[in-house]
């Protein structure tokens, strides 16, 4: 099956290759993701284009440069790094934390993985990262700066980044933060933030995904067993309640698009990296491989084709919809959900 699944993550490659990835502003060394296809004209001048949906755009060409190393490939890396930055007027940081964290998560696993880094940028983002961490005020971090909203999908990502390259003993407390104050005492799941001490009771894939990504971390890192066992809890309440006949829930399309595959992503890095021989590591492991193959296939075989390229369904247990004019608000529309789609091909193939 692997090279099986490596031609489907090649041809979710090429799709939004080729229906989004355009040159910034026509400036030559750059370019970022269009975000809607077809796309409006403003589309495609990029008067909108989405901070963090662009991090997980470099981060899934990373997959594809593991998967398939390309000297081609890794200027396209270079290029979508310069665009990010110069689309975002010269800076790498903007007034979001769960958005610098998934860039930082992008960048740090291009050096490693790549050879194409950037550490001024990491030192950056890392120092606002630590910097927002305010227990005095209920937190955690929050999601975003002036803000008293302290939630999963600030803290997971930036955990997991500290978990990387540290300071390792911050991400255990992000880590602790969140199982004493976010966790679903009947469901074990994840809710999404606090503000004020009024807990955000929504429960949304992506919430668990980047916690499982963070307890796995330091589960591989630590000697502390409390972190592979909110892996096995976290990972049977995905199972139980976010999975039905085995297909992680979608979200629909904008940002929602993505959350599915950004489970998808750390579920594939409990089946790979999570320490451990008992049995509750082993079913832990076992459970989110099925998961993620389980998604994959069906996200697959729900795709349409286009032009000989694969379209990618918001929700992966229900046919793909084709939009037809840049006007339509059919959710495949967007490139968060068509990301999420290649995202879930690299995970399947990495778990190949």
């Amino acid at each position: 099956m692997e090279q099986v699944w490596a031609n489907r993550a090649a041809s979710a490659e090429a799709a939004i290759m080729q229906r989004h990835v355009r040159r910034l502003w026509y400036l030559p060394g750059t370019q970022l993701g269009v975000v809607g296809w077809p796309a409006t004209n403003a589309e495609r001048h990029f008067a909108r284009w989405d901070y963090w949906w662009q991090a997980h755009l470099l981060d899934c060409l990373v997959d594809a440069e593991i998967r398939d190393p390309d000297v081609v490939r890794r200027s396209i890396i270079e290029r979508q790094i310069r665009g990010h930055r110069v689309r975002n007027f010269g800076r790498w940081t903007n007034s979001y934390y769960d958005d610098m964290a998934w860039l930082a998560l992008a960048l740090e696993r291009s050096g490693r993985f790549v050879g194409i880094a950037r550490p001024g940028a990491l030192t950056t983002l890392g120092d606002q990262i630590l910097d927002a961490w305010v227990p005095e005020d209920g937190g955690g971090i929050p999601w975003r700066k002036q803000d008293q909203f302290f939630n999963a999908p600030a803290n997971g990502p930036a955990g997991i980044f500290l978990a990387r390259c540290g300071p390792l003993r911050r991400a255990q407390q992000m880590a602790d933060w969140i199982d004493e104050t976010l966790i679903d005492p009947e469901t074990y799941l994840v809710f999404d933030g606090i503000k004020s001490g009024s807990l955000s009771r929504a429960q949304y894939t992506y919430c668990q995904g980047v916690v499982l990504g963070l307890e796995v971390e330091l589960a591989a890192r630590t000697a502390d067993p409390r972190h592979s066992a909110r892996v096995h809890r976290l990972v049977a309440a995905v199972w139980d309640h976010m999975a039905p006949g085995g297909v992680l829930v979608g979200a629909g399309g904008g940002d929602g698009g993505l959350f599915a595959a950004i489970t998808a992503r750390y579920l594939t890095l409990v089946a790979t990296a999570l320490p451990g021989a008992s049995a509750a590591d082993e079913q832990a492991r076992s459970t989110a491989r099925r998961l993620v193959l389980s998604s994959a296939n069906t996200a697959w075989d729900n795709r349409k084709i286009v032009e000989g390229l694969p379209l990618f369904a918001a929700f992966w247990d229900r046919e793909a919809q084709i939009p037809q004019l840049p006007s339509s608000d059919v959710a495949e529309r967007d490139l968060s959900v068509q990301l999420a789609g290649w995202m879930l091909m690299e995970a399947a193939h990495t778990l190949s």
